[in-house]
């Protein structure tokens, strides 16, 4: 019995084809390759942040990013235009209204008084000269002020203090250069001597003495001083305790006061602005009462605001000082 053998079947390689050797190579280099090159390659950033920026505006939004609030619509108006500054608008125009009571009237009160009435030559004369004798006086501050400032002159050349007048009043600032250290109310040691000069100036000055502490916009709050206003008051005691040593200054003459940040001489938006605001004052009022005669003094009495507005003679004209008057 003959039996077929079957056919023998060709044998299966195992494992990848050769080539695949070969490409795997090539694709390697070119991976390579293109590395390099993009190593090589600069890139403008300010074209690619145009590329960016219209590529968004033309896409929009790509990125979803979580809000707390709502979404809320865009104003033109709010991106293309800024607000105006807010400044208050000082109105000089005096307006005044009367009624016509004749017991009541200033003409009635002034021939009274003076024997003239209101309008007559006489009448407008006094008052002319009752504005030119406060003139006088307002000069006289001045003149002593600039007295003051060439006695204190190395003091003011150094930075320690400043002198200004305004109306009948000299103003002595000592300034923050040192003079207290920071949250603290005790005077430095090198400002005793500024002191020594200024006590010995308001021997031969007469009039009342206001010592005002001034403190900047930055709260405080420690085991000492509980806010600005302690702190400010504190400092004002301090100077004045030293200016009263050894008795030569009578304490009658004294007063003391603490405003915090409430009169700040620049706005509390810099380092600098508020270093400026932190001073302590020394004010010698001078007065009117005992330089004017008494129907001067009685026709002060009667046309008083309206003149002493025009010298800038009102009560708060410490607070609000002009260039041309700093020393």
């Amino acid at each position: 019995m003959i039996v077929d053998e079957e056919p023998e079947k060709p044998r299966q390689k195992v494992g990848l084809p050769m080539w695949m050797a070969t490409f795997a190579d090539l694709m390697a280099l070119l991976l390579c390759f293109f590395v390099l090159l993009l190593s090589f390659s600069e890139m403008d950033a300010m074209k690619f942040k145009r590329l960016a920026g219209s590529m968004a505006q033309a896409f929009g939004v790509q990125v979803e990013e979580p809000f707390d609030d709502v979404p809320k619509g865009t104003s033109i108006i709010a991106q293309e235009f800024s607000p105006g500054r807010p400044e208050p608008t000082p109105i000089n125009e005096i307006f005044q209204s009367t009624d016509d009571i004749p017991q009541m009237s200033l003409e009635v009160y002034c021939a009274e008084q003076f024997d003239i009435q209101q309008g007559d030559p006489d009448y407008i004369d006094a008052r002319e000269q009752l504005k030119h004798r406060l003139e006088e006086l307002v000069e006289s501050t001045r003149q002593d002020a600039r007295a003051l400032a060439a006695k204190l002159q190395p003091q003011i050349a150094a930075g320690q203090i400043e002198i200004e007048t305004r109306g009948r009043q000299i103003i002595i600032r000592i300034r923050e250069q040192g003079s207290f250290a920071s949250a603290s109310a005790d005077l430095a040691r090198d400002y005793f001597g500024v002191m020594e000069e200024i006590r010995a100036v308001l021997m031969l000055q007469p009039g009342r003495i206001q010592v005002q502490g001034h403190t900047d916009s930055l709260p405080i709050s420690s085991e000492r001083f509980r806010s600005n206003w302690d702190l400010s008051s504190a400092r004002a005691v301090s100077v004045a305790h030293e200016l009263m040593r050894g008795g030569y200054l009578d304490e009658r003459r004294f007063q003391v006061a603490g405003f915090a940040d409430t009169r700040p001489l620049a706005p509390n938006d810099t380092a600098a602005n508020r270093a400026r605001n932190r001073r302590v004052e020394v004010v010698i009022q001078q007065g009117l009462g005992d330089e004017l005669e008494e129907h001067e003094t009685e026709m002060l009495e009667s046309e008083g605001p309206d003149i002493m507005r025009e010298l800038d003679l009102e009560p708060d004209y410490l607070f609000d000082l002009e260039a041309e008057e700093i020393f």
